[in-house]
């Protein structure tokens, strides 16, 4: 186990910082202040930390952000090799407008665990961890997953609910999904958040899918297992730029199809703070002169927590 309870720590103060220094725009109709503040924070933290890190799921491209950028080197260059995976602020338009779910996500892997995700959507489908391997595929109709997910859970489709993003591109799998009379829970942003629905059964959600951000997916699948659930994926390319993109950073198939473990390998450590409140974890609160965050901590094959991190309101 190369990630110790000292490092955990460290890791969940990271993204609660990046939380805590967006508090200040909550509300505020600027979403790139508060993008920027939770940049700078998190980047400044992850700099303390005693690990020869890279960015390989970031803010973007070097030309394209000046922060956290994908390939940058972060850390003191000193402790262990590490991937980092970054979302300083998922969901900017939940914080400009106060609206519910925004989080701040970070995961962390040996070096070479986490798969360099190009900037491109993804085509994902994950379930809970008690549904069979075989039961849902992502080459499978809609219709056969709901089917062998109701079949298996010894359920009508009707009382299955299916989590996807609220998007124009989705208008024929949520057409389907209606004449299965399974239930929807559209979301409006919120990736990541919206794939750790299968996590548990206190939020309803019996599968997510659709299309979203590749970087969202590589983040997403370091949550989901921990908590081994069933994840599947493949990267949609509008472009030969996005393709010339993929190959340079590994991608050698573009059809391909992976499962879990190739997008996540061996030990992770995962960590997503809520910024504003959401269904998954509270948001920033501000109390006797400090910010109180709460954090989503994930290991695989460790431990599952909720961590409290107490941040001075400077």
């Amino acid at each position: 186990m190369i990630f110790n309870e000292i490092l955990k720590k460290k890791f969940s103060m990271i993204s609660s910082k990046a939380a805590a220094a967006t508090y200040k725009y909550i509300g505020k109709k600027n979403k790139e202040l508060a993008d920027k503040a939770a940049v700078d924070a998190m980047r400044n933290e992850i700099n303390k930390l005693s690990v020869d890190g890279e960015i390989v799921i970031g803010e973007g491209e070097l030309d394209e952000a000046p922060m956290l950028y994908v390939g940058e080197k972060v850390g003191n260059g000193k402790g262990i090799q590490v991937d980092i995976a970054v979302d300083p602020v998922e969901g900017t338009n939940f914080v400009a407008n106060n609206l519910p779910g925004s989080l701040s996500v970070i995961a962390f892997a040996k070096k070479g665990d986490l798969f360099k995700s190009p900037e491109t959507y993804m085509d994902k489908i994950a379930v809970g961890s008690d549904v069979p391997d075989d039961c849902i595929d992502l080459d499978n109709s809609v219709k056969v997953n709901i089917n062998n997910l109701a079949d298996y859970k010894n359920i009508k489709t009707s009382s299955i609910t299916a989590c996807l993003l609220d998007r124009p591109r989705h208008k024929k799998i949520i057409e389907e999904l209606l004449s299965l009379n399974v239930k929807l829970k559209l979301i409006s942003d919120g990736d990541v958040a919206g794939a750790l629905m299968v996590t548990d059964k206190k939020y309803s959600v019996d599968i997510f899918m659709g299309i979203g951000g590749g970087p969202e997916g590589v983040l997403a699948a370091s949550a989901l297992d921990a908590y081994n659930c069933k994840f599947q994926c493949r990267f949609l390319f509008n472009d030969d730029k996005s393709k010339l993109r993929a190959k340079e950073m590994g991608v050698k198939d573009f059809t391909k199809k992976y499962d879990l473990n190739e997008i996540v390998k061996g030990e992770s450590v995962f960590c997503a703070t809520g910024i504003t409140n959401g269904e998954l974890l509270n948001g920033v609160k501000h109390l006797n002169h400090k910010l109180h965050t709460e954090t989503l901590v994930t290991h695989k094959n460790n431990s599952i927590s909720v961590v409290k991190n107490e941040i001075p309101d400077t």
